[in-house]
Order: C-alpha cells, then sequence, then structure tokens
C-alpha cells in the first residue's frame, strides 16, 4: 500500500507540474477532474440509496468549467443564475418520477454535489486565469498540497491522538499540527511568486492550512455517511479524485478572492 502511494503521488506531482505550465493541458485535467469527481460523489448517494440523476448532475456540472474556459459568462453574477435554472430544472426532471417519496433530498444533494464538486474546483481556472495566474496557481497548489503531506507524514509517524475519531479514526491531532506546518512552509516557499509579507505568509499558509483540513475532514464525514473508504480507485494507494482533490474545494474559492478582490 505504501509503494502505491508512494508511485501514485509521484505521478500525480509530475501531472501537477506539466498542468501548471500549460494550459491546455490544465483545462483538459480540470475537466477530466470535475466529471471523475462528480461522478465519484454521485455514486456514492447511490449506495446511500438517494435516487438521483446522476449523469444529468454530471451533464450540467461540467458547464460551469467549461463557462470559465470559453468565457461565456453572461453576467458577472452568472453563477447565481445558473444555480436558479439548474434548480429550475431538476424539478421539472423530477415531476417525470412515478414516486414523490424522496424528491427533496434527490434535489437537494445534485445541486449540492454540482456546487461542492464543480464550482468550488472551478476556482482553480479562475486562479489560472488571473494575472501572473502561473505563480497564483503554483502557490495554492504548493501550500493546499503540502499540508495533506505533511498531515500524513507526521500522523503516520507520530500520530497519538485522535482528532474527531467518529469520522476520521486515522486522523490525528499531531498530524494535524503538522499539516499547519506544512502549509506555512509552502506559503514561506510560495514568497518569490505572492510577493507578500512573510508574517503576511504565515497567516496565509495558516488560514489555509485550516482549510485545507476542514476540506479533507468534511469529504471524510461524507464518505462515512455513505459507508464507503475511498471515493473511487483511480489512484491506488491514494483513492479516487475526490479523496485528491477535497482539501482544494475549500482552499482554492478563499485563495482567488482573497487575491482578486482584496489584494
Amino acid at each position: 500500500m505504501l509503494t502505491k502511494r508512494i508511485i501514485s503521488a509521484l505521478l500525480l506531482i509530475g501531472l501537477i507540474v506539466i498542468t501548471v505550465l500549460f494550459k491546455l493541458v490544465f483545462n483538459i485535467v480540470i475537466l477530466f477532474f470535475t466529471v471523475i469527481g462528480l461522478y465519484e460523489f454521485f455514486t456514492m448517494l447511490e449506495k446511500k440509496g438517494i435516487s438521483i440523476y446522476k449523469y444529468v448532475g454530471i451533464g450540467i456540472g461540467i458547464i460551469i468549467p467549461l463557462s470559465i474556459i470559453f468565457g461565456f459568462e453572461t453576467t458577472k453574477k452568472w453563477e447565481l443564475l445558473l444555480i436558479i435554472l439548474v434548480l429550475l430544472f431538476l424539478i421539472i426532471m423530477q415531476f417525470r418520477r412515478r414516486e414523490t417519496s424522496g424528491v427533496i433530498v434527490a434535489i437537494s444533494t445534485t445541486l449540492f454535489g454540482i456546487l461542492y464538486v464543480s464550482w468550488f474546483f472551478s476556482f482553480l481556472i479562475k486562479i489560472r486565469y488571473l494575472e501572473n495566474g502561473v505563480a497564483l496557481l503554483s502557490s495554492i497548489l504548493l501550500i493546499t498540497k503540502l499540508g495533506d503531506i505533511g498531515a500524513f507524514l507526521v500522523g503516520s509517524r507520530f500520530g497519538k491522538t485522535p482528532l474527531i475519531p467518529r469520522i476520521s479514526p486515522k486522523k490525528s491531532v499531531e498530524g494535524a499540527i503538522g499539516g499547519l506546518f506544512f502549509s506555512i512552509l509552502g506559503a514561506l516557499v510560495s514568497a518569490p511568486f505572492l510577493k507578500l509579507h512573510y508574517v503576511h505568509l504565515i497567516l496565509l499558509g495558516l488560514a489555509l492550512g485550516v482549510l485545507g483540513q476542514l476540506g479533507d475532514l468534511s469529504e471524510s464525514l461524507m464518505k462515512r455517511d455513505c459507508q464507503v473508504k475511498d471515493s473511487g480507485r483511480v489512484f491506488p494507494g491514494l483513492g479516487g479524485v475526490l479523496d485528491s482533490i477535497d482539501s482544494l474545494l475549500f482552499t482554492a474559492p478563499v485563495f482567488y478572492f482573497y487575491f482578486s478582490l482584496i489584494l
């Protein structure tokens, strides 16, 4: 298992490097991860017994990253318009069902999956398309994924105190602290890209480290609710796409708004 995890991690690192440098590859990878991530999420819901329109949800979800890539956003608040249209469409789709039980759950979980996976993950595209986007994208990936690596390494070696055992029995307080330290380290390493004061970088690394771990714990909570160990088996030893991007789903939107609106 450790060998598989190391090989998968090295392949992911290589893919990330290529993805960051070449926009076409980046767009393809984002679209691929979005589709597979949505598929994994909706499949987990099906295992829980929730009746949803899986492929309709995936089709709607892919519109969000495509709209950013090709720039056909209708208004500045186009996301809100899309959410309203999706909600109306999902309600109309429910009219085809023979039974009325579970309608609210089906609509809510489908809409949540689209927002959680597709919309949150699409902020990486927005970051890439900002001025100095390559540097910013490299920074958010470095800070977030170093936090993941640090939490795993420190937790595996020194983890003794359970963090939230009812959600994720293997996560420890020591691992969480190690993850925060590595996230701060990632922010400091990103100094040439971000061009911020070191105190600012430390606070940024700490904030993103906390958000990344919340993203990881949130996916663990959903997997436990659906009674699955991994979201998928795309990466041997690491799990599925959702297992690999869960922390980015929380850090990417905050990072984007921080650098595009505040700074």
